[in-house]
């Protein structure tokens, strides 16, 4: 009978960027894609926020695999096999890339901004991470089911969750909305909902009403 081991191994990481270090920066968003997409057209909505004093940083999950046989290339942030050392060496990730990011700059305000999938990963880091976040903005995407959000409240607050949702999306269903709604009522955490008209994707006019309410507090 075969018995399962692990192996701690260098990789390397990929990620995209908008904008350049430097003293000017201000503010940093970390944007995390959502499942089967790719860093490089994930970031491209973005663009409107690169306006010479904030810096775009667009990490890519580590698991490719073809969207098609011979065709497009997809990432995954996590699956079921395996997911406890996934979600491990995820946290592990995006806090090295934090602190690489951040290593030149002071003062700068942060932001982490998950779509799909990417809003799960964003919350298990904002919230099990070693990463100083100051704002979380969750787009499109579900609450991980297996954190216990009453004990995450402070955090939760302090964060000043954005819970972003088209009216279209065929992913998150009204039914999970109201599942996401009831879990963060029981664990008094207050956010603010951005509904908006569209599907399952970034909306560039939503994007920037998003922006003027991930300000500092």
């Amino acid at each position: 009978m075969s018995t399962e081991h692990h192996l701690t191994i260098q990789r390397h990481a990929r990620y995209r960027m908008l904008g350049t270090p430097g003293p000017h920066i201000r503010e940093v968003w970390f944007v995390l894609h959502g499942y089967g997409m790719l860093a490089e057209y994930f970031i491209r909505p973005f663009r409107t926020l690169d306006d010479g004093a904030r810096l775009i940083v667009a990490p890519e999950a580590f698991n490719r695999f073809y969207l098609k046989l011979g065709g497009r290339v997809g990432a995954t942030w996590m699956t079921r096999e395996d997911r406890e050392r996934d979600i491990a060496d995820q946290l592990a990730y995006l806090d090295l890339l934090h602190r690489h990011i951040m290593a030149p700059l002071r003062d700068v305000h942060v932001v982490v901004l998950g779509f799909s999938q990417g809003a799960t990963a964003a919350c298990r880091w904002a919230l099990r991470g070693q990463a100083r976040l100051n704002r979380l903005v969750c787009w499109a995407g579900n609450l991980p089911h297996d954190l216990q959000l009453a004990q995450h409240t402070d955090a939760l607050n302090q964060l000043g969750m954005i819970y972003v949702l088209g009216d279209q999306d065929a992913y998150v269903t009204p039914d999970r909305l109201a599942t996401a709604e009831r879990r963060l009522a029981h664990a008094q955490v207050n956010y603010t909902l951005v509904p908006y008209t569209g599907g399952h994707r970034i909306m560039p006019a939503v994007l920037k009403e998003v922006v003027a309410l991930t300000g500092p507090a």
